[in-house]
């Protein structure tokens, strides 16, 4: 087994005591008593918003093995199951984040319309069963925090696609706890608080294009620009297990339908909308990805039509509340082909994006966004949104393509930032004896593996391979 480094053993020492001091605190934080304000409040609980938004919450939460599995199945051999767990593993980090100031950083009172007050709802202080009259009427909050903290889990989890196989496991721990904090709930206040900055300016993002995919898809290309290009071992990439990749579809797919029709947080007309548009703009968008893959000369893989599949899911994303279902089909189809184009394209620079998280999430929530502004329609959205610029709006599109760019800014700036620190503070990348042998054993280093391991006297795992024109 490869030992610990003694400066990685510090660290993860100081982690796991930063934990137990967050969980004996959050123990001893007394749970707040029901105000008589907030009697009538209880009234208004709908049994029915409330089986949805759990039902919606499950589903989000499975969305995240699925991407391990989405993921997992698409590296090589040797990196498998430490991609799979650098997805399952923001379950835990993010969630203890979520209730010790997380979810207060998001929801809690505005600070000057970019951020929420961390002292609100720090360790799910005030966070009861009474439903919140600016969040969500019918439902607890604790319901509403729960199914908020699931898309706060998904975000950080699709960056890992990147560069899963080659960073180092603790500093991508490092990495998507500062990027919880200082990336994913600042742009969640922005853009879902009552009284954020991009909120109140009529910004559009019903479900999370800009929040979740943009996000973690721009910060996918800056920790790839960052972290350089894997070690070219001369041998062609073979996914590890394609149908992985397809049961991590599907299960991306299924929970997805919680992701867009959860966000109406009502068992509702917009809810059933929502679904609908959902699963159009997913098979537009797969059906286009193949067909477009054929049209270019490339042949068929299955890989391939999963990728469509999810840039469909990412593509209608932030409009589901306010585009009809043929807008849908045309979000779809336009968005695969610039997404797989941008694929192809960007293959060929000097990036290393392992599986194209910028093109297929950041571009996604980039293209979605804006397609939004020119799909939105007032019929759909019953007067609470602005029309799009295919229906007469002018005002709409160019807000939206304003906070696209402030949102991209941003990102780029913070992420560059964290992972600057992470570099210099821990080290960010695996050294090359570690890479050569795969992230399993260097990074996991479990007996069944390490006598496969250069690492250990063994042979190396040749079966997976690399090649900078990637399938996904």
């Amino acid at each position: 087994e490869t030992p610990t480094k003694p400066s990685t053993r510090a660290h993860l020492w100081t982690g796991f005591a930063l934990l137990a001091i967050s969980i004996v605190f959050s123990s001893l934080v007394a749970a707040s008593p029901v105000e008589e304000r907030n009697r009538a409040a209880f009234l208004l609980i709908d049994k029915g918003d409330v089986s949805w938004i759990v039902m919606a919450s499950c589903m989000v939460m499975i969305m995240t093995p699925g991407l391990a599995f989405f993921y997992g199945g698409m590296v090589r051999h040797k990196n498998m199951i430490s991609t799979l767990l650098q997805s399952v593993i923001c379950l835990g980090l993010v969630s203890i984040l979520w209730i010790v100031f997380g979810f207060s950083l998001a929801y809690g009172d505005d600070v000057g319309g970019v951020i929420g007050n961390p002292h609100t709802f720090a360790f799910f202080k005030g966070v009861g069963i009474a439903p919140h009259a600016e969040f969500a009427k019918t439902i607890p909050l604790t319901q509403f925090a729960i199914y908020e903290l699931y898309f706060a889990v998904l975000s950080p989890a699709i960056i890992s696609g990147s560069f899963s196989d080659r960073i180092r496991f603790s500093s991508y721990l490092v990495v998507v706890a500062l990027w919880h904090v200082f990336i994913y709930c600042p742009l969640a206040h922005v853009c879902w608080h009552h009284n954020g900055l991009l909120h109140m300016w009529g910004v559009i993002d019903f479900s999370g294009g800009q929040v979740v995919h943009m996000s973690s898809g721009i910060t996918a290309l800056v920790g790839s620009l960052v972290l350089g290009p894997r070690i070219d071992d001369g041998q062609r990439h073979i996914p590890a297990n394609v149908p992985l990749v397809i049961l991590g579809t599907a299960m991306l797919w299924f929970g997805w339908i919680g992701f867009n029709a959860g966000s109406a947080l009502q068992a509702s007309a917009l809810a059933s909308h929502a679904f609908l548009v959902t699963n159009a703009s997913a098979a537009s968008s797969m059906l286009t990805w193949v067909l477009y893959d054929l049209f270019q000369g490339r042949r068929l893989t299955a890989i391939s039509a999963c990728n469509g599949a999810v840039v469909g899911l990412v593509l209608i994303t932030p409009g589901c509340g306010v585009v009809s279902i043929g807008s849908a089909l045309c979000i779809g189809l336009i968005g695969a082909i610039i997404c797989n184009t941008t694929a192809q394209n960007f293959n060929r620079l000097d990036v290393d994006d392992t599986l194209d998280v910028f093109p297929c999430h950041g571009v996604g929530g980039i293209v979605g966004t804006l397609l939004t502004g020119c799909f939105a329609s007032e019929s759909i959205s019953r007067g609470t949104a602005m029309k799009g610029l295919f229906y007469g709006g002018t005002v709409l599109i160019r807000r939206h393509v304003i906070a696209v760019i402030l949102v991209a800014c941003y990102v780029v700036g913070a992420s560059y930032v964290i992972f600057r620190l992470v570099q210099a503070v821990t080290g960010l990348r695996a050294d090359a004896l570690e890479e050569s042998a795969g992230m399993d054993v260097a990074q996991l280093a479990g007996d069944e593996l390490a006598n496969e391991s250069p690492l250990s006297g063994g042979s190396a795992e040749h079966s997976s391979h690399h090649n900078s024109q990637h399938d996904s």
